[in-house]
């Protein structure tokens, strides 16, 4: 795929902090265990859990674009391109309702006396739970190729690309984690369900307004 020089910083770095939210967000294991540590042992135990989150998001966000840039040629075909678009929305758009019906809070525990443990082996053994899931490769191809995000060649773009991620995903912690800490004592599963809901609607939201769009630029293909 072909990147003109004058590549814009600032739309890229918000792509990929679009991009580590989007894959931050969904309540799965880890956002549920981030929600649980910080219920029962405090803010930053759930914190440092989405830390540990974000450095397996992180590798395979990575393995994902050097992957994919294996594949440039193929890209870079304008209706090659359109269609993986198309198909990644529509991934997102299922993805988004799955997110939306789905029910986070069967495991969910509050422990009147928990286990600390140490920072670091909150942040470990969130890592390893995240890392345990490879599905999340194909939620990054979508979205890398719905952003155009991997740019071949452009050593100093990608790296800023990636650290954008990373920020859009502790941001997400971040956030989850200082919501949860201050509404702690109203806090219940049902909460979580509600933030599943929301984050589901959103996802559909985004997902659609992306399908609409990619099949608006449908007409401005050669033939």
């Amino acid at each position: 795929m072909h990147f003109p020089i004058q590549l814009d910083i600032l739309d890229f770095v918000f792509h990929g902090i679009l991009i580590g939210i989007m894959a931050s967000a969904p309540m799965g294991p880890v956002g549920v265990l981030c929600i649980q540590r910080t219920l029962n042992k405090g803010r930053w135990y759930g914190f440092v859990t989405g830390i540990g989150a974000c450095i397996s998001d992180f590798i395979y966000a990575l393995f994902t674009g050097v992957g994919m840039s294996f594949v440039m040629d193929l890209v870079s075909n304008e209706r090659t391109r359109f269609m993986l678009q198309i198909s990644g929305s529509i991934v997102l758009l299922l993805f988004g309702i799955y997110c939306y019906r789905s029910n986070p809070t069967k495991n969910i525990h509050r422990s009147n006396k928990p286990q600390k443990g140490t920072l670091m082996h909150n942040c470990f053994t969130a890592f390893l739970v995240t890392l345990s899931n490879p599905l999340i490769i194909f939620l990054f191809i979508f979205l890398f190729a719905q952003f155009a995000f991997v740019v071949p060649k452009r050593p100093l773009e990608m790296s800023i690309g990636y650290a954008s991620i990373v920020f859009g995903a502790m941001l997400w912690w971040f956030g989850l984690s200082w919501l949860v800490d201050k509404v702690r004592g109203k806090f219940d599963q049902s909460g979580i369900l509600i933030i599943n809901r929301v984050v589901g609607c959103i996802v559909v939201i985004f997902s659609l307004i992306m399908l609409l769009g990619t099949v608006f630029n449908l007409y401005t293909l050669p033939y």
